[in-house]
């Protein structure tokens, strides 16, 4: 069986000041073509659909056109919700959507419910585990602990019990919305993290044939097995090493796997530039990077005069301008920086504490701290899917 696999369309979502629009539009076309021209036996979308829960009316009009061009192929498409969508939005009218060949699995109570597909081999079960937000799903798997690992462990152990009950010889893919370990994040992807903790070990997974990923931006490859396919787009400068495609994957008799990637369009180029302003308006080395769209740090001792504007009569696409002037390595604002570098919300706080009282806050000090930002980003998420 051959497969396409895709995920973090972030259909609504701009870049910058720029609508991706235009782009996304392109893209879906390139999909369709993708599927026309290569044979494609099943689509496998691996969550974050779209940019956020309530999404402008131009992203579901788009979604839309997708998915019908989609079925008047002919071609089963398997989707799954991410930790930008609204799980019960996008999965409204799922069964008779499914009539038409296209599968929403947005329901944590599904995940050992596969869409079965045939080819010559025999049948292929693919198994949609949407996002699994731990603090609002271990009660339907029947965790102690509300983690990443936790959850999407229970959810596997359903879909093995499933697996297991198949004909012998029943292939699987799953479909997953996770951090797992090894990926490399860039800065477009909303942070999951859960008690510190939001990477998950590959193993979680095994026993199946193929895992289809979303939610990391850069296409990769975590096993031959597991693989993300990226977003199709980029969404932030960190992406701009990015070579943006979809995984081509047959799936043989016997469930050997072999991938092939394929390039997606690219509306611009993205360049990260950075030296003084008249290094950057005078190097010609630069000037393959005149029509990128282009981060520009500036590292001028003193902040230069009008800087955007002199930046853009050469660059005309920058979008993005930053100050990091070189200096002395006692300045007070360097050590600051450097203190901040790499550290996420609990460490500060925590920095913060040593600071104010003298000495780190202990183990059942941490343990509060952790548990609070956990419980502001999970009220946050209840807020997000209720909207």
């Amino acid at each position: 069986m051959r497969l396409l696999h895709t995920s973090d369309w972030h259909l609504g979502r701009a870049f910058h000041r720029v609508n991706m629009l235009d782009a996304q539009e392109v893209f879906i076309d390139h999909l369709v073509s993708t599927v026309r021209e290569h044979g494609i036996d099943a689509v496998v979308v691996s969550g974050d659909v779209y940019d956020r829960a309530v999404p402008p009316l131009a992203a579901v009009e788009l979604f839309d056109d997708a998915l019908h061009r989609l079925a008047a192929l002919g071609v089963p498409t398997v989707m799954i919700s991410g930790n930008h969508d609204s799980a019960r939005r996008l999965g409204v009218g799922a069964g008779l959507i499914g009539r038409a060949g296209i599968h929403l699995r947005t329901a944590p109570a599904e995940c050992g419910t596969p869409v079965l597909l045939h080819d010559a081999h025999g049948p292929v079960a693919f198994y949609g585990l949407p996002y699994l937000e731990p603090a609002l799903v271990r009660g339907e798997f029947g965790v102690e602990k509300a983690s990443h690992e936790t959850v999407l462990a229970a959810a596997m152990g359903r879909v093995r019990a499933d697996l297991a009950s198949r004909a012998r010889g029943t292939r699987s893919v799953v479909l997953a919305h996770a951090f797992v370990t090894g990926g490399e994040p860039s800065d477009s992807e909303r942070d999951i993290t859960v008690g510190g903790v939001a990477a998950v070990p590959a193993g979680v997974f095994d026993g199946v044939d193929y895992v289809a990923l979303g939610h990391l931006h850069g296409c990769q490859t975590i096993t031959e097995r597991v693989r993300y396919s990226g977003s199709p787009l980029p969404y932030s400068f960190s992406e701009a090493t990015h070579r943006k495609s979809l995984w081509l994957v047959d799936l043989g008799a016997d469930g050997a796997v072999t991938a092939e990637r394929l390039d997606c369009p690219v509306p611009r180029p993205l360049a990260r530039l950075r030296g003084t302003l008249e290094e950057l308006l005078s190097d010609p080395e630069l000037a393959r990077h005149e029509e990128a769209w282009v981060e520009a740090t500036l590292t001028d001792p003193v902040r230069p005069d009008d800087p955007m504007a002199r930046l853009t009569a050469r660059f005309p696409h920058t979008l993005s301008l930053g100050f990091d002037p070189d200096r002395a390595p006692d300045d007070p604002a360097v050590s600051y920086a450097r203190r901040l570098a790499g550290r996420d919300d609990r460490q500060i706080a925590e920095d913060f504490v040593a600071h104010v009282r003298g000495t780190g806050p202990d183990t059942q000090e941490r343990a509060v701290l952790r548990d609070a930002f956990d419980a502001v980003r999970a009220d946050e998420t209840v807020r997000e899917v209720a909207r």
